[in-house]
């Protein structure tokens, strides 16, 4: 199933009909990247696009991040956007092909599991430009990695979950065991570790084996039964803190902290942009949450793609470039220890400057 969405230059989102074809594409205006102060820039036509993997554009998550970005360079560049959305891995081929048959020439991938199919579509249209949120497997002139190390920023969540744990057990699952997931829960766990040894501390970390590799998964990125099930397994065992890491499996965790009651005390650290933002009416529920700025991230590829700058080499997020961070812990700032700001300060400084050491088999 392929859901088409023409993103208009005002920002605003118009349904579209799959057959519907989309034609011309203005120049970017004023578009960044002159070479030199008040140098002209480059006028380079582009249609921009972008292509969802089955969590859908609406998760309030990972695809959600992305179609902002997206959107915001259309904005600034006045063009108009396509957004297409996969319903399953077996439309992610098919929509690359009809987003290239509109004429987009910057087409952005959102995530990993559209690598296979965003390789093969670029080797085969090698006039267009392509970026990849959370991949850089791929080698070709025309395709730019968006990669983020977000085990540093899942560091400090690790260490604020362990810090604000009244149970001493916290908890981290994934969806699909993938790098751009297992790389979460690397830090977090990491991070958690570190304040055991700060503390002289016992917090129990549940769910994932950062040695091993191994860990739990729901087996998908889909809200559900499943993803409520893994929630409540934690629950059971005394987690109080959780961090589901896979776009909208986050919303079962919910029902299953609703489930508890009130009262329960127990919390959640969100992925990939800050929840309370996303889904405010949890906001109570949200202790923090580990920021990946995939908007800025999409929408600087496009603008250096706009301005004839398009390059294959990596954007990588960090917590030195504030790429990755930590969101702020709105409703329980109150509630976490007075001295656990000043030390995730001194730990991101420590972490930048290589005096703390995070290590992934999934950083970038």
């Amino acid at each position: 199933m392929r859901k088409f969405t023409r993103t208009v230059a005002r920002g605003g989102a118009v349904a579209l009909g799959a057959a519907l074809l989309l034609t011309g594409c203005a120049a970017a205006p004023d578009a960044p990247g002159a070479s030199e102060p008040g140098a002209e820039a480059p006028v380079v036509d582009i249609q921009p696009c972008i292509v969802s993997d089955e969590g859908g554009f609406d998760d309030r998550s990972f695809n959600q991040l992305g179609a902002e970005g997206m959107r915001a360079a259309a904005e600034g560049l006045g063009v108009e956007g396509i957004e297409v959305e996969s319903a399953s891995p077996s439309d992610y081929a098919p929509n690359l092909d009809s987003v290239i048959a509109e004429g987009c020439n910057m087409v952005v991938s959102v995530g990993f599991s559209l690598a296979e199919a965003t390789g093969a579509a670029a080797a085969a249209n090698t006039d267009v430009n392509f970026a990849i949120i959370d991949d850089n497997s791929i080698e070709a002139d025309n395709v730019q990695p968006i990669v983020y190390d977000t085990a540093q920023a899942a560091f400090l969540a690790g260490y604020a979950a362990a810090s604000y744990s009244e149970s001493g057990i916290i908890a981290t699952w994934g969806g699909i065991q993938i790098p751009p997931v297992t790389i979460f829960m690397d830090g977090f766990v990491q991070g958690a570790e570190y304040y055991n040894e700060q503390k002289g501390a016992d917090v129990q970390i549940l769910g994932w084996d950062v040695a091993a590799q191994t860990g739990s998964f729901t087996g998908g990125f889909a809200a559900g039964v499943e993803a409520k099930s893994m929630a409540q397994t934690y629950i059971d065992q005394g987690a109080d803190v959780l961090m589901p890491v896979g776009g909208p499996i986050f919303l079962s965790a919910v029902e299953a902290i609703r489930d508890q009651g009130a009262d329960s005390g127990i919390t959640m650290v969100g992925v990939d942009a800050d929840l309370v933002e996303t889904s405010p009416d949890n906001a109570d529920i949200f202790l923090t949450s580990v920021l990946k700025g995939m908007s800025t991230g999409v929408q600087t590829v496009i603008e250096q793609a706009a301005a004839g700058e398009f390059s294959n080499e990596p954007y990588v997020g960090t917590l030195e470039n504030d790429g990755v961070g930590l969101a702020p812990f709105h409703e329980f700032e109150e509630s976490v220890d007075p001295a656990l700001a000043g030390e995730l300060d001194d730990i991101k400084a420590a972490i930048i400057a290589g005096e703390i050491t995070v290590e992934s088999p999934a950083s970038p």
